[in-house]
């Protein structure tokens, strides 16, 4: 199944919607106690999944084209990044490929949905990059789990745009400041169910940054993939349900290239990953 949040006047609270070709359906319209948030149903379980993919053809559709998104996911227990996940953007920013993941966190300010506006101060920041990545979100709360049961523990995918500052990545010591400025994660529009996903390192990933692909790759290129990562992470703590995961950015991001290639003042960003979506974000600059 595919969900997502809309609000459908842009003014009220984000309502979550099944998304069935270009229309969707309020979930919270599908029976009594049905909820109205992705962190509501996945809190359910699968008794309340099955109970709204049973009535999903009810409740009241809702064009999408004329949908405002609200992020993918509203409010995540934690946002974890996997940073040096793909050989080639490690190589390419000069950086090396440590034994174990690089693991860094989101700031929930960050978080911001498709089609919406990032905008940052041209003092912080003239070196604004783009990061196509692929988004897991737990379902089961996993510890301790074996890679081989880790995808168990998966509830479903979505796409994230990595934006980050990299003057700032390369002048302090985390990278979690230089990622979580407002609106430098858009996540969306689409959660998929992982059921529609058979192997989550077979995927194309890619983006575009004013027309131009500047990502072309594979999820199959990742060091380590879904269920290696999740069996990581949750060897240390708790991966609660709701939890984000962004596992990563493929070769081609804007800051090694020649020329190089920032987001700049009216820019449009679009990242995808095939069969779960793609996610665009507008540019602006403050003098």
């Amino acid at each position: 199944m595919r969900f997502a949040h809309v609000t459908p006047d842009g003014t009220q609270q984000p309502r979550l919607v099944v998304v069935d070709a270009d229309t969707g359906r309020f979930v919270d319209d599908l029976f009594d106690g049905a909820p109205s948030t992705l962190e509501q149903l996945i809190a359910g379980g699968d008794d309340l999944l099955e109970r709204v993919r049973d009535a999903a053809s009810d409740g009241s559709p809702f064009p999408l084209a004329d949908a405002t998104f609200a992020a993918g996911v509203l409010t995540p227990p934690v946002v974890l990044a996997i940073g040096l996940n793909y050989a080639a953007h490690s190589g390419e920013l000069g950086l090396k490929t440590d034994k174990t993941p690089t693991v860094f966190v989101l700031w929930p300010n960050s978080l911001s949905a498709h089609e919406s506006t990032t905008a940052w101060p041209r003092s912080l920041s003239e070196s604004v990059d783009y990061e196509a990545e692929l988004g897991v979100i737990i379902g089961a709360a996993a510890k301790n789990v074996s890679p081989e049961d880790a995808l168990d523990h998966v509830w479903g995918y979505t796409v994230v745009n990595d934006i980050t500052a990299r003057d700032i990545q390369f002048s302090e010591a985390q990278w979690s400041r230089c990622k979580s400025f407002d609106g430098f994660t858009p996540v969306g529009p689409y959660v998929v169910t992982a059921d529609e996903v058979p192997d989550p390192q077979d995927l194309h990933i890619w983006a575009i940054v004013d027309g131009h692909m500047v990502q072309d790759a594979s999820t199959g290129q990742m060091i380590r993939g879904v269920a290696t990562l999740v069996s990581h992470l949750s060897q240390s703590a708790t991966l609660l349900p709701g939890t984000l995961i962004s596992t990563g950015s493929p070769g081609g991001a804007g800051y090694s290239r020649d020329p190089q290639i920032f987001l700049r003042d009216r820019s449009t960003v679009t990242v995808g990953v095939d069969g779960i979506g793609s996610l665009t974000t507008h540019c602006r600059i403050r003098d």
